[in-house]
């Protein structure tokens, strides 16, 4: 009986050992290590062939061709490629995790004006779809709320974490505006549905917009006041669009949305980040000028309007690189779970950009828009070791197969579901 109780417990422990449930966010990095002979991918554009990263309390403390090191542990990478943690840049990750199931979603707020909710607050470190995530090279991502015409603020988070505290890397980064829809039809790509809604849409999408302005200057005034006799949250939830400590994020996808979005940034003096921005290529030179970054959110997609060549969201990156505007590229696939974001960089390699701007468009650019280029998005001295070891290129399917990961300097785990049912069903059927 004894025998037969420890095989049980055998068995019982073997297979939690493989769950993903028991993949522990990894310890603080204790002892300085190094990466070697490698391909090194800084991120701004600069390749070292057979190079070496050291790595020492969290942080890069050295970049450079491959050499002698003593006293550290010593990955040898040869043949391989070394990259910054991919960024997603705009994420219902750990906000939404089965969108047909009302009980997992917690992306929504009810009300039009929510600028003092917290996206950050409801992320679920738990979330299945996080380690899917990290195993394409995917180690940082920028959380989003949705729902009303201001949706509140967003946060990124590293994907390693007990709770959301753990996994703040920049909180409350910016504020989160969904433009009204000013195209005279219902539903298609980054408009809303208006089925059971009644008149004109543009004109009540005019209409919305003007309550947004008029509660921004509201704000303003408020700001502007040395002392308050009541406290509102949500004008102190925008203080920071007004001392430009915070940007404003504005989703929107047509010629005439994006000239709106370009008039709260003149009128208030914001920093304005357009979030899907589709048509962004038509005014390249204007939000060149008046300094306005884009944040393309899917590129495997059919063009807004009928008449654009349909393969025109791929050429979009280019058109806004020649332009010189600063943007980086998305994943908001709601099948793959924002998985394609590498692939999405490689596409727009395919389409005009270089491998290296493309690869910075999903790294330094995204960290540059979130306000945290100093702190990440490339491999650099001094900045945060959140670092990527794949076997090829890591914006081509057949090269992104992710051996390491690290964030923060911590060799991370990379189980996932999609692994562990991939190993359930080889061992049935006897594949190896």
């Amino acid at each position: 009986m004894k025998r037969i109780f420890l095989f049980i417990s055998a068995v019982l422990t073997v297979g939690v050992l493989s769950a993903q449930e028991t993949v522990y966010p990894a310890p603080a990095q204790t002892i300085t290590f190094a990466l070697t002979n490698a391909t090194v991918h800084i991120g701004n554009g600069q390749v070292i062939e057979n190079g070496m990263v050291v790595v020492s309390g969290g942080k890069i403390v050295d970049v450079r061709p491959n050499a002698a090191i003593a006293d550290v542990k010593i990955y040898d990478c040869k043949g391989r490629h070394i990259y910054p943690g991919l960024i997603l840049s705009s994420s219902n990750l750990g906000l939404v995790e089965v969108g047909s199931v009302r009980a997992t979603v917690d992306a929504n707020e009810l009300g039009e004006l929510n600028p003092n909710i917290r996206s950050v607050v409801a992320y679920n470190t738990d979330s299945k779809v996080i380690n899917t995530l990290r195993t394409n090279g995917i180690l940082l991502a920028n959380i989003v709320p949705q729902g009303g015409l201001i949706s509140g603020s967003s946060s990124l988070v590293q994907l390693d974490a007990w709770n959301w505290e753990d996994a703040v890397v920049s909180a409350d980064n910016g504020i989160h505006f969904r433009m009204p829809s000013l195209l005279n039809r219902t539903g298609g790509r980054g408009f809303r549905f208006a089925s059971q809604q009644t008149g004109d849409p543009v004109k009540r999408g005019l209409e919305q917009i003007e309550s947004v302005k008029a509660f921004f200057r509201e704000a303003k005034a408020y700001y502007a006041e040395s002392k308050h006799e009541a406290t509102n949250l949500k004008f102190e939830a925008v203080k920071g669009l007004f001392d430009k400590s915070k940007k404003l994020f504005v989703h929107c996808n047509i010629v005439k949305e994006m000239l709106i979005a370009i008039d709260f940034a003149k009128e208030f003096r914001f920093n304005v980040v357009l979030v899907g921005a589709a048509d962004s290529w038509q005014i390249a030179d204007l939000l060149k000028q008046n300094n306005i970054a884009v944040v393309l959110n899917q590129l495997h997609d059919l063009p807004v309007m009928a008449d654009d060549d349909v393969d025109q969201p791929f050429k979009t990156p280019s058109i806004l690189q020649k332009a010189g505007v600063l943007f980086s590229i998305n994943d908001d696939d709601g099948n793959t779970r924002q998985r394609n974001l590498a692939f999405n960089a490689g596409t727009a390699a395919a389409y005009g950009l270089t491998k290296e701007q493309a690869l910075s468009a999903i790294t330094l650019n995204a960290a540059t828009i979130l306000g945290v280029a100093d702190k990440t998005g490339s491999i650099e001295k001094g900045k945060e070791a959140n670092i990527v070891v794949a076997d090829g290129d890591i914006l081509d399917m057949s090269g992104n197969v992710i051996r390491l990961a690290f964030i923060q300097g911590r060799e991370i785990n990379l189980t996932d579901k999609h692994k562990q049912l991939s190993d359930r069903y080889k061992h049935k059927y006897g594949i190896k």
